[in-house]
């Protein structure tokens, strides 16, 4: 079996998925935290790898950027592989001056004004929630390993790139009670809600709206161990 955008078979996912954005972050995970990896996806080379983490079996694959791409990644994932929970682990924008540089943000809940859930099932909420036990899962996880994870409401956006007119990250932060922003999880919570799944987003702070700061692509793809440890310690309690 496989899809237009997935060479696995069945069963060669996990019912847990680690879901970064970038394939090189796949990678990483799947070569410095996991034994007896198998390559099991490279078509578009959004590559997936399948392996165990303290005996437990656990995938990883990427999602690309965007909703789109999430969301036909994840969808498949839930729909044709059986897979039971998807956690993403991803980088975001800071638009709350507290948070620093490499901090942990758990979403509770994705503000979009996407057309993503509208175009896949009609629904017209402009939120979308994670899987709470999978929430309490990862908290629980973070406080076990000492490593500081902070709740909140995320802001998922379709534009990287906006024009001069349109709202900027005081009124994500002021208005709709964001505390940072990234690009896709609005679609996987939508997608894990229509189909009877679990998801939870976990993001690194890559970059500061309000600050400035910002880290180099070669420490997005390689240096947000925390949060991997994080997702993993908490995919093998799934």
């Amino acid at each position: 079996m496989s899809t237009p955008h997935n060479s696995a078979e069945k069963g060669q996912f996990a019912k847990c998925v680690l879901m970064p954005g970038d394939p090189l972050r796949a990678k990483f995970v799947a070569e410095h935290f996991l034994e007896d990896i198998k390559l099991v996806n490279q078509v578009r080379n959004m590559l997936a790898y399948t392996g165990t983490y303290q005996g437990r079996p656990v995938s990883v694959m990427a999602s690309g950027m965007g909703m789109p791409s999430i969301g036909i990644y994840s969808y498949e994932l839930y729909k044709f592989y059986d897979v039971d929970s998807i956690i993403r682990i991803g980088s975001a924008g800071a638009y709350d001056e507290k948070l620093k540089l490499y901090d942990l943000i758990l979403a509770d809940s994705a503000y979009s004004r996407s057309s993503y859930a509208l175009c896949q099932s009609g629904d017209t909420e402009e939120i979308q929630y994670p899987d709470a036990g999978l929430n309490y899962s990862i908290q629980d996880a973070g406080k076990r390993l000492g490593i500081p994870v902070t709740l909140g409401r995320i802001h998922s956006s379709d534009a990287f790139y906006c024009e001069p007119g349109q709202p900027g990250y005081e009124f994500y932060r002021k208005e709709k009670n964001c505390l940072c922003v990234e690009m896709e999880s609005f679609a996987l919570f939508h997608n894990a809600k229509v189909l009877g799944k679990k998801a939870a987003c976990l993001l690194t702070i890559s970059d500061s709206a309000v600050t400035k700061e910002e880290t180099t692509a070669k420490e997005r793809q390689n240096a947000f161990t925390n949060m991997m440890k994080v997702a993993l310690e908490a995919a093998v309690r799934e």
